[in-house]
């Protein structure tokens, strides 16, 4: 109930009570709603300025999730881009020098990204630039992946065409994987003994003494005794122009002029020679010219297993011999 009001009338001296008309009562109302409405709209301002709805909470944390999401993807993508590179020049200095093919040109490679724009549907987007970026990146990998492929096929003929050729290439590790303790690859490497940074013409596969060797492709064995520094060596002659050489044997199971499979034991690993530890040190010749030996391993390891050999093989740590 409604407090009723006096005022004190100085003409009469009297109390009388406060009558408010109509018109008061409306401006009152419209008052108090006004400040109502100004408080409200400066409380909603502030919390739309400075406090997140449940909502946006909500948007932002799925924001941070596919920011984070989005990082792991585009460092995966490296990795493949990385993998990809490997195979291109592995495809084209190696495999395809072997079958005596053409190189695939780089503008084939690169082909069908540039002209028109057809990423013109992603724009006037929020994250425009990520999603332009990411589908880009996934488009060239596709398509160097179908070039890929499709050379493949063509070195797939020519394997089938070449059987013979194929099993004389090196194709095989020389000491079994599961025997081995460590590896020193190809190239520039600190030498054990002279302690200066000296090129590396093969790679060492460190095994217990007496651990078998094999010969990594069909030939003829052409020498077969000690050679300075090597220590007790075999050398195999496997035709179109590749030679492998074995060193630092405890011991041999062939003859000069003995004909070989792939996978025969030549010998035994050792530490004869220039070595500092019981190893084998292998190494490819083609034409004469030494070449990096784990671009060869691609008959008896896995796809993983080899990247794992090339990380560990291009690090520049020492040799043993």
């Amino acid at each position: 109930m409604a407090k009723t009001k006096y005022y004190f009338n100085s003409q009469t001296l009297k109390y009388e009570k406060v009558k408010i008309n109509l018109g008061n009562k409306f401006l009152k109302v419209l008052g108090f709603v006004s400040t109502a409405l100004v408080f409200s709209f400066i409380i909603i301002a502030f919390a739309y300025t400075f406090l997140d709805s449940p909502k946006e909470k909500q948007l932002k944390r799925e924001i941070s999730e596919l920011s984070f999401q989005y990082d792991i993807l585009n460092k995966r993508m490296k990795q493949v881009n990385g993998v990809m590179k490997d195979l291109q020049q592995r495809d084209d200095n190696i495999y395809r020098v072997i079958f005596e093919a053409e190189p695939i040109p780089l503008e084939v490679r690169n082909a069908g990204f540039g002209g028109i724009n057809r990423y013109k549907n992603l724009e006037n987007y929020d994250y425009s630039d990520l999603m332009i970026e990411t589908t880009k990146k996934l488009d060239i990998i596709s398509k160097q992946l179908y070039v890929q492929s499709k050379s493949y096929d063509e070195l797939a003929k020519a394997v089938n065409s070449k059987s013979k050729m194929m099993a004389s290439i090196p194709a095989i590790e020389p000491i079994d994987s599961r025997k081995l303790s460590s590896i020193s690859g190809f190239g520039y490497r600190m030498h054990p003994i002279y302690k200066i940074r000296k090129m590396h013409d093969g790679m060492d596969f460190a095994s217990p003494i007496g651990t078998p060797i094999y010969a990594t492709g069909d030939g003829i064995i052409v020498a077969v005794g000690q050679e300075r520094g090597y220590g007790n060596r075999v050398m195999i002659n496997h035709g179109y122009g590749y030679v492998t050489k074995y060193a630092h044997m405890s011991k041999f199971k062939v003859r000069t002029g003995q004909r070989i499979k792939r996978g025969d034991v030549i010998g035994y690993v050792g530490n004869t020679g220039a070595s500092t530890g019981p190893h084998c040190h292998y190494e490819v010749y083609k034409s004469g010219k030494p070449i990096n030996p784990i671009n060869f391993f691609f008959n008896d390891l896995s796809p993983a297993e080899y990247m794992v050999m090339l990380e560990v093989a291009s690090q520049e740590n020492q040799s043993l011999d």
